[in-house]
């Protein structure tokens, strides 16, 4: 039976996983509720964007993102010793603003509500 996506899209869940794991384990980061939101991997396995959100203040969306910046090698180290790969993909951790914009817009169809 031929699988029906692509060996990224499966390495991708399973790096999803794993991150979600070790992020909930970094001692730094529990003043604020952190969620990994998606995991972009190359089709040759190398490089990886991990997308979160920060649930909180938005000083702690600066706190957060050092944090995790300074915890990629260990997070890396964590991919590495829990999948069986041949080679770890480069970790980078973006910022996901897809909850701040999707706020934005209902206030904003709330505004034009009210003018009509």
């Amino acid at each position: 039976m031929a699988l029906l996506y692509k060996r990224s899209v499966r390495v991708g869940e399973l790096v999803h996983k794993i991150v979600a794991e070790v992020v909930r384990e970094i001692n730094s980061l529990d003043a604020n509720l952190v969620t990994i939101t998606g995991v972009k991997l190359t089709d040759d396995l190398l490089n990886c964007k991990i997308y979160y959100s920060v649930f909180g203040a938005k000083d702690g969306k600066k706190k957060t993102d050092d944090i995790l910046k300074k915890n990629v090698k260990n997070v890396r180290y964590q991919l590495a010793w829990r999948l069986n790969l041949r080679y770890v993909p480069i970790i980078s951790f973006v910022y996901d603003n897809t909850d701040e914009n999707v706020s934005k817009i209902f206030d904003l169809i709330k505004k034009i509500k009210k003018e009509n």
